[in-house]
C-alpha cells in the first residue's frame, strides 16, 4: 500500500495506516472515518463491502453487497482471512455487527467506516444509487 508522506508518519507512530483510524474493542477491527476511506480508495487494495439492508445506496468502488446478518453464509465471496476488508452500512451499526462476526471467524484485517454512508455523504462525497 502506498502512503502519502503524512500518513506514513501516522502509521509509524500509531500502527494505523490512516489518519482517523481508531481501535475498536476487538484488536482486529479498526474504525476509520469517511475521509480515511476516501484516501484509501485512491490506491485501493482492499475489498469494500456494503452490508446495509435494504439497499440504500453505495460508496463508489464497492466490491460486494452482503447483508450484515448473513455474512457468515457468504464467506466464499470474501477474500482470504488475512486480507483487508472494509465494511460499511448506513450508520455503522450493521457493519459493526458484521465486523464482529468476521473477527470471531478469524478475519484479522477488518475496518469499519464510522458513521457509514451518512458520514460519507456529510463529508461531501457522492453516493451511488442503482435502484
Amino acid at each position: 500500500m502506498k502512503y502519502v508522506f503524512g500518513f506514513s508518519i501516522i502509521f509509524l507512530l500509531t500502527g494505523f495506516p490512516f489518519a482517523g483510524c481508531e481501535k475498536n474493542e476487538n484488536p482486529n477491527i479498526h474504525v476509520i472515518s469517511a475521509d480515511s476511506l476516501n484516501i484509501m480508495l485512491q490506491d485501493k487494495d482492499f475489498t469494500l463491502v456494503n452490508v446495509h439492508i435494504p439497499y440504500d445506496g453505495e460508496i463508489p468502488q464497492t466490491d460486494l453487497f452482503i447483508p450484515y446478518n448473513e455474512i457468515k453464509d457468504h464467506l466464499e465471496e470474501l477474500p482470504p482471512k488475512d486480507s483487508t476488508i472494509v465494511l460499511y452500512c448506513r450508520s455503522d451499526r450493521m457493519s459493526g455487527i458484521a465486523a464482529n462476526t468476521l473477527e470471531n471467524l478469524g478475519y484479522s484485517k477488518l475496518y469499519n467506516v464510522k458513521g457509514g454512508m451518512r458520514a460519507w455523504k456529510s463529508a461531501g462525497f457522492d453516493l451511488i444509487r442503482k435502484h
